[in-house]
């Protein structure tokens, strides 16, 4: 017995007397201890952890040439080949960080950005819809963001000191040329395009990539959605119209394909609520859309998005220069729109992205002085008069080609580069009162290229590095424009981020054509540093810009009166601070943002007699957004309050003895207050075994009936001005919203409805 308890106990004891040691630390590259890193031999179950201080130990029994493994998350992982004998081994061993998206700084200057991929989310396309003075539009939404500017006499984002057409609008890459419905008189007109069309926003109020060009003030940078869910349908039917359509998905989720048609007809919103004008012709539309989506083998994507819309209305408005008779306008717009893209990877970090588009744009305009009895009339004397009645036809066609190459470097570092070719051929046709006809032709050819990098010296710093070059045939010109951007990330996770650019854009279409031979591309300089610290869900950012105008198109009436572009002359700069607060979590169920621009700008453009600021350009702007879920009411509430400090107004008149324009009269409106609201009530939330699922919206604007001024209009003949001013002191909008086969009333509730 004794025998075999010594024989027993030798065989638990040899391997112990067998094993040997290996112990160390694991640090990173600063030195610094790493507590949790896994240390382990290859092909064994020996190993241990590192401890607080970084240190390891354990025993094997292994011998001969082995592998010793090292991981930790977020930390590149290390084998270390040693050779056990009878000797303990000593390990003293560094990891370097890695960098990921996760604990990565982010350039975010100039930028705010929703999407699925960026942790910096601002406003995605529920925020847009559910935020009560946009009216669902999407740039409406965002002009409760800093740097946008109150503007509700013409369409289009204005920024930081910029015109509309300063800021340009891309679809996956490719500029749309026709975002907003055609312009009608003094009457601000929303976006064509559906915030749930897309997946992914960044709204850069300057400074933004190279892969963009032509826009001296800011782009927004639209991503359409990839594949649905499931196949669903939906149904809209509301006081404004009725609409519907189908997602398909695929049995095998690859593909799918949808369609969708509204009609709008606003004929019982404004029997209800009257309008300043008269619409003899209420305003109609007719819209359809179509698209297909093809998931690749190897992750990539191709997307097609096809788009046709049809509109008309005609209104009447009492003549500035006289008291009896009315000003009859009318028009009637046809848009297309169609965008093909295909992004694929191509193995070895490599990735291309590759789209074509095709728009067109017919507008139809007749205008007309007419009697109380709507008869036209044509007054030779004053002969300001007779101008007045006139018929005009625009058509447009545009194209364009893109590709963008990008290879993956290692990390989050990489580099990408590409070409853009534009063509535009526009086309107007003018009949005057006498039947006279001019007819003119715009056509361009606008090529690019462009570099950008982005290089991540660690994980704290970053920089991207890019610049385009253009040329255009309208103007037979070339450009190049260096960008750059550096951001700097703090130990408790905020950031600063500086950026750098030049920026340049052709004439607007309605100054040309110009004098051959004398116009450049205009020219911006901006400088923008930000701060921003997001967590908790929470998130602040503050902005310190400048910007430099140079080369800006200055203007004067040719023979026909018609302002041309004459030359770059003009020169002009914008400068402001901008605050931005937005907090889910210290109310419960509450989401709220706070924004604050100041703005400083002054600029001698177009028909200018010198450096003014500009009439859309207001000094201070204030938003406050709020939204709040009662889940026992199964209703969402929403409130918006916009206020803007008085715009500048002017009235120029060309003085023909100094061959100029001169201020004839000018002033500052009063200020802009608007206060909406708007509540989302879900019936059928937290019923099971639901297929139909419903939501009603009720929504109003100027919910106080506070007056707005956007500006004046001044009369040709007579000496008076009146103001511009919304048509209806409030506009309310009631609908219900059906959707087949996906329950969106949870997702309203975890966003915040």
């Amino acid at each position: 017995m004794k025998f075999l308890i010594t024989v027993l106990l030798s065989s638990f004891l040899f391997p112990v007397f067998g094993q040997i040691n290996l112990k160390g630390k694991i640090t990173d590259n600063k030195n610094k201890p790493l507590p949790g890193a896994s240390v382990s031999l290859k092909n064994s179950y020996d190993g241990a952890t590192s401890d607080s201080l970084g240190n390891f130990s354990f025993s094997t029994t292994e011998k001969g040439a082995q592998i010793v493994e090292i991981t930790l998350m977020g930390y590149g992982a290390v084998s270390r080949p040693v050779s056990i004998g009878n000797e303990a081994i000593s390990l003293n061993i560094s990891l370097k960080e890695l960098i990921t998206e996760l604990n990565a700084v982010t350039i975010t200057a100039g930028s705010f950005e929703a999407s699925d991929k960026k942790k910096g989310t601002v406003l995605s396309s529920l925020d847009i819809v559910t935020t009560a003075s946009a009216n669902g539009d999407i740039t409406g939404a965002l002009k409760t963001l800093p740097g946008t500017q109150q503007v509700g006499e013409s369409e289009g984002l204005f920024v930081r000191g910029g015109t509309a057409t300063e800021s340009k609008i891309f679809i996956d890459g490719n500029l749309v040329n026709n975002f907003f419905y055609s312009s009608l008189p003094g009457l601000a007109t929303r976006g064509r395009f559906n915030p749930f069309l897309f997946k992914g926003t960044v709204f850069s109020a300057g400074g933004y990539s190279a892969l963009y060009g032509q826009a001296l003030s800011a782009a927004l940078i639209l991503e359409s959605n990839d594949l649905p869910e499931r196949t669903e349908a939906d149904l809209s039917l509301s006081v404004l119209g009725i609409g519907g359509g189908i997602q398909k998905l695929a049995k095998d989720k690859k593909s799918s394909w949808g369609i969708s048609y509204n009609y709008t007809n606003l004929a019982l919103a404004f029997a209800v609520i009257k309008q300043k004008q008269d619409f003899y012709k209420t305003p109609t539309y007719h819209q359809g859309d179509a698209n297909f989506r093809i998931k690749t083998k190897h992750g990539g994507f191709l997307k097609y998005y096809g788009y046709a819309s049809w509109n008309q209305t005609a209104l009447r408005s009492p003549d500035i220069d006289s008291t009896s008779l009315q000003n009859s306008f009318g028009i009637e717009n046809l848009n297309t729109y169609q965008n093909l893209n295909w992004k694929e990877n191509f193995g070895r970090g490599w990735k291309f992205n590759t789209g074509i588009s095709f728009s067109t744009n017919k507008d139809q305009i007749e205008n007309e002085l007419q009697d109380a009895d709507y008869n036209k009339q044509v007054f030779t004397s004053p002969s300001g008069y007779a101008f007045k009645n006139f018929d005009l036809v625009n058509k447009a066609w545009y194209g364009q080609a893109r590709i963008v190459l990008e290879k993956r470097l290692g990390g989050l570092n990489a580099v990408r580069f590409g070409a853009d070719h534009f063509y535009s051929n526009e086309k107007s046709s003018y009949t005057l009162y006498t039947g006279a006809k001019y007819n003119e032709t715009v056509e361009d050819n606008l090529t690019a290229a462009f570099a950008e990098t982005d290089f991540y010296i660690t994980k704290d710093i970053a920089a991207k590095l890019g610049g385009r070059l253009e040329h255009s045939t309208l103007m037979d010109k070339w450009n190049i424009a260096p960008r750059a951007s550096l951001a700097y990330k703090f130990k408790d996770n905020s950031q600063a981020s500086f950026a750098y650019g030049i920026f340049y854009q052709n004439p607007e279409r309605k100054y040309l054509p110009a004098p051959t031979g004398q116009l450049d591309f205009a020219k911006a300089s901006h400088y923008i540093l930000q701060y921003q610290r997001l967590n908790n869900q929470r998130t602040f950012r503050t902005e310190l810009f400048y910007k430099q105008y140079d080369q800006l198109f200055k203007t004067l009436p040719n023979s026909n009166g018609r302002e041309v572009a004459t030359n770059n002359n003009g020169n002009g700069y914008a400068r402001g601070i901008e605050l931005f607060w937005r907090d889910k979590k210290s109310l419960k169920d509450v989401d709220y943002w706070i924004s604050y621009s100041y703005l400083d700008t002054k600029r001698d453009y177009l028909n200018f007699p010198g450096s003014m600021r500009p009439s859309f350009a207001a000094k201070h702007t204030a938003s406050f957004v709020v939204k709040k879920f009662v889940l026992p009411w199964k209703t969402g509430f929403n409130a918006s309050y916009n206020f803007a400090t008085g715009r500048p107004y002017y009235q120029l008149k060309y003085d023909n003895s100094q061959a100029k324009y001169v201020v004839a009269d000018a002033g500052e409106t009063i200020n802009y207050n608007n206060l909406s609201f708007s509540l989302n009530y879900l019936p059928n939330l937290g019923k099971t075994n639901k297929k139909t699922f419903l939501v009603w919206v009720l929504s109003v604007s100027n919910v106080l009936g506070q007056n707005q001024v956007y500006g004046y209009n001044y009369a040709g003949i007579a000496n008076r001005k009146e103001a511009i001013t919304p048509p209806s002191k409030r506009f309310v909008y009631l609908g219900c919203f059906l959707s087949f086969g996906i329950d969106r009333t949870q997702d309203a509730i975890n966003n915040n409805l």
